[in-house]
Order: C-alpha cells, then structure tokens, then sequence
C-alpha cells in the first residue's frame, strides 16, 4: 500500500533539514511513538495505537539513509505486536523542498501490514495517515518555533508511549462508508412498507 502525504514548516529548507538529522528530536513529534535506542543510523522504538478500546502495541526496528545533496531520507522501518500476530514493514522517504511559508516535506510510505489494522483498507489507512501526520507537523512547528526550550540530546523515553487513537481518526470515513449502505437498506425498507399498505 502506498501513502503520500505532505506539509510545511516554518522554517528555511536548510534549517528544517538540520532538524531532520536529529532523530531524538524528532521522533517525540510523531504521534504514539517512542525512541528507545539510537546508535548511529539504527534506531528502535514502539508505537501503541487504539482503535475504539483494542489497543495494539509494536516494538521494532529501523534504519535511516540521507541524500545531502536532495535534502531527503529514508527510513526502513519493520516490527511486530507485542501481544499479537500482526507485523508491520515500511519504507519512508521524505523529501524536503523550499516553499513560499518555509519548507513543505513531501513523504511517500510504500506500507505492508498485517493483523487487525489491515482490514481498514487504504481509504482508511489514508485518512487516518492524514491526521497523524497532521499531529506530527503541529508538533515539528512548535520544536521550530522555540528550538532553545528543547534540551539537546535525547530525552529519557517514558515507560509507555501515549497511545494514538485511530479509531476517531477512522470514525468519519467509516461512518462516511456505512452512509451509502445505510440509505439502502432505509430504501428498501420503505418501499417494502409502501408496497405492502398497496396490497392491503
């Protein structure tokens, strides 16, 4: 399955690419994420997702290559339910370009999941991409705005990551997929009751 998404920072393309080197900082940005360990360019962590009260928790691993010359990177990202059969692989590369308001980052996910979240599709798994990397860049906007307040180095990772909620990130397309259905079904029913009073 692949995503594309992109958005834009407030900041010069050479200042947001200098950002984008120090993953202990960047990673607290991405929504239900933890860095654990970083040892040059590898790196694991988890991430916990909920969807209505299932809760799905991953732990894995993951590289990271950069093109100086292109401002762009790429992550290879593959791990697994703690509880669970569900894997999850993906490679990401996000590109950084200049903008009139900064620099937009343009991110492409080519995604291969299994377990629950796969019955989403990729409707759903867009939209709820969408909103995350919606969240993502609030939190890189306000890492660039006060870069001072952020200590250098990485911060301790907090024994459980906060899980992200797909379930209302899914919400809308869900009940946006059931509408057609639904009208249906309510069709149908008063046409039967409409030709059932006729033959009384």
């Amino acid at each position: 399955m692949q995503l594309d998404h992109s958005f834009t920072v407030p900041a010069a393309p050479d200042d947001a690419w200098k950002l984008f080197h120090d993953l202990a900082r960047v990673a607290p940005c991405m929504p239900g994420a933890v860095l654990d360990t970083l040892d040059g360019d590898s790196f694991t962590g988890r991430v916990k997702v909920k969807v209505g009260a299932v809760q799905m928790s991953y732990r894995g691993e993951g590289t990271v290559a950069r093109d100086e010359s292109a401002r762009s990177m790429r992550l290879a990202l593959s791990g697994s339910e703690t509880r669970g059969a569900g894997t999850v692989s993906a490679a990401v590369t996000a590109e950084l370009v200049a903008d009139p308001a900064g620099t937009r980052v343009r991110v492409r996910t080519d995604l291969d999941i299994t377990g629950r979240p796969a019955q989403f599709g990729r409707g759903i798994m867009t939209e709820v991409g969408d909103r995350i990397v919606g969240r993502f860049a609030t939190r890189l906007e306000e890492l660039l705005s006060a870069p001072s307040a952020v200590p250098d180095g990485p911060a301790p990772a907090p024994a459980e990551p906060e899980a992200v909620d797909l379930g209302a990130a899914a919400l809308p397309v869900l009940l946006r997929k059931a509408a057609v259905p639904a009208a249906a079904v309510l069709a149908a029913i008063v046409l039967i009751r409409v030709l059932g009073r006729r033959g009384r």
